[in-house]
């Protein structure tokens, strides 16, 4: 079986870091192709532009909390999502989507098919 990829660019202007990563995680994921098989990675590749001009709703950008924990006592790190969006608007709509993907041995192939510029 033979898999055709598309390369789709999305722009995040003025749209919720929600709704871009359901648009986004359903087509690397490649639900949308009448071809769809669970255990096949047959999606396409996602381009998201101006995502520094992302939305935020309600009172994420204070509330919102970015957990990183090394394993080591004292190893628990937190980022909030306005400090997020300052250092790299990209990096939130990152984490978005791999959050919505499966956990599975997927994830990595399909998110490298990702990219997102802070145009």
């Amino acid at each position: 079986m033979t898999i055709s990829r598309n390369h789709i660019i999305i722009d995040a202007t003025g749209k919720a870091i929600g709704r871009i990563a359901v648009e986004a995680s359903g087509l690397l994921i490649g639900k949308h192709k009448v071809t769809y098989q669970p255990n096949i990675d047959g999606g396409d590749s996602v381009e998201i532009r101006n995502a520094a001009k992302v939305k935020i709703t309600g009172n994420k950008l204070e509330n919102k909390t970015y957990f990183n924990y090394s394993g080591y006592p004292g190893g628990m790190r937190k980022r909030k999502l306005k400090a997020v969006m300052q250092v790299n608007p990209a990096e939130a709509i990152e984490i978005a989507i791999s959050s919505m993907l499966p956990k599975n041995r997927h994830r990595k192939l399909r998110m490298k098919r990702l990219r997102v510029h802070n145009d």
